[in-house]
């Protein structure tokens, strides 16, 4: 799926490295070669990249996404050649609460990686994480690369914004930026506890019912995080060999259809449970249905998911037993 020859001793800037898919992809990059440069914000003493040891192995710039002049100091000092910007809010409940916080992470953080990358010379390519949210809610799925971006929810909305920002700035300075678009992540070393899976993992682990906040019928595109690490490498490779792909969008699914309280029962199967889950009917500001289409990706880029949705879940089930001291 990857060269790691392409990766060896090559300059790679990752932000949102403490986060759920920065700790996987820390792993990838430093397993292929490359030196990596982390951007850090907050101490997650938790997070995979320091329970693993992973940042030990790599240079931490300690600093805010936004900080535009502190981005591109880091691009030159470190002669960077690749970026994968990973840094943002992700939860929805959040910036349903904390719009403001949200779109300055996700929208602003955003244009001042842009601008950084536009004035530095090392710069050879940029992947920016977008997500399906960017779509919004339509009718027609599933979901295809030239639907229209138009999110309404604030997270959509940040999401819609920094995929626009992106393409914009592929298409009027030619930077060489491409945009990857999943669906909702899952995968040891999430520690937001609010999320379906591992909320999930941990009340079952804890003997308490799991909680859905929803009505339970909410269809989602479950993405393994291991996918999602290698889904940035896949493309920076790909962007270095195809300047056509600057300022496009790729979906990467694994095109199943789930919604909540099936995957729920999923869990508890795979765990032997016999807990009922707590229903509340709570969610509000959310889209009813999403699921992607990844032909494009398995067409222009050959890729295809290492890993089944009951594969992904498997591991995470494992990882999270390790991470709360149970047996496997």
């Amino acid at each position: 799926m990857t060269n790691n020859g392409f990766w060896l001793d090559r300059q790679v800037f990752v932000t949102g490295a403490t986060g759920l898919i920065g700790g996987w992809l820390v792993g990838r990059l430093l397993e292929a070669g490359a030196d990596v440069v982390c951007l850090v914000r907050d101490w997650v003493p938790k997070s995979k990249l320091v329970r693993e040891s992973l940042l030990e192995q790599v240079k931490v710039v300690r600093g805010d996404v936004v900080d535009q002049a502190l981005l591109e100091r880091t691009l030159g000092e470190y002669e960077i050649d690749t970026i994968i910007h990973l840094a943002a809010q992700t939860i929805v409940g959040i910036a349903n609460r904390n719009p403001v916080s949200t779109f300055e992470t996700n929208i602003a953080g955003t244009w001042a990686m842009l601008e950084a990358c536009r004035r530095s010379p090392t710069v050879r390519q940029i992947v920016i994480a977008s997500s399906d949210k960017a779509y919004g809610d339509h009718e027609l799925l599933p979901y295809t690369e030239n639907a229209p971006l138009r999110g309404i929810h604030p997270y959509d909305v940040s999401k819609s914004c920094a995929d626009l920002l992106a393409q914009s700035y592929a298409l009027t300075y030619g930077l060489p930026v491409a945009i990857t678009r999943c669906g909702n992540f899952y995968g040891g070393g999430d520690l937001n506890w609010n999320r379906i899976v591992p909320g999930t993992i941990r009340s079952i682990i804890r003997g308490q019912r799991p909680v859905i906040r929803s009505d339970g019928q909410y269809v989602r595109d479950y993405f393994y995080a291991e996918d999602g690490a290698m889904v940035n490498m896949v493309l920076a490779e790909s962007l270095a060999h195809d300047p056509d792909l600057r300022g496009q969008a790729f979906n990467f699914s694994n095109e199943i259809q789930v919604t909540v309280l099936e995957l729920v029962e999923r869990l508890l199967a795979l765990m032997d449970s016999k807990l009922q889950p707590e229903v509340r009917s709570e969610a509000t500001n959310e889209i009813r249905h999403q699921y992607l289409s990844a032909a494009k990706a398995r067409e222009r880029l050959n890729w295809k998911p290492l890993f089944t949705l009951d594969e992904g879940l498997r591991r995470t089930i494992d990882w999270y037993k390790a991470f709360f001291g149970t047996q496997a």
